[in-house]
């Protein structure tokens, strides 16, 4: 897989993530909004608007790093997997601000996350 994608999906995410929080800037001033600052869905939703954010900056340093590297194999799966985590990580947080038990679903993404790194830094790794 191509980079440029992980590169496209990074600035995706960071556009999602301003809008996500335009969007919940518009309530923010109420102290009481959803149970308080404090509340879980508080929580939750400032947690799915920051992920966007931090997935969206792996993604671009993904792209960035995996370009300035001869192809190799092993490459294509570590950037699937952090694509996925800047869809699932998201949608498990707005989810579970609602849906307290989809808190469970949070490893899903946090593995993709985990296996990502790993294998990246398994490819970098000279045989």
């Amino acid at each position: 897989m191509d980079p440029g994608v992980n590169l496209l999906a990074g600035w995706i995410a960071i556009l999602a993530g301003v809008v996500a929080g335009a969007i919940l800037g518009l309530r923010f001033h109420r102290e009481s909004w959803l149970g308080g600052y404090a509340s879980w869905p508080r929580r939750m939703l400032r947690l799915g608007h920051v992920s966007f954010f931090g997935l969206g900056f792996l993604n671009i340093a993904y792209a960035l790093s995996a370009r300035a590297l001869d192809p190799q194999p092993g490459l294509q799966l570590p950037g699937l997997l952090l694509i996925a985590a800047a869809i699932l990580m998201p949608a498990t947080c707005f989810t579970a601000a609602f849906v307290p038990a989809a808190r469970h679903a949070f490893a899903v993404p946090v593995f993709c996350v985990f296996f990502a790194v790993a294998l990246f830094l398994a490819a970098l790794v000279p045989s």
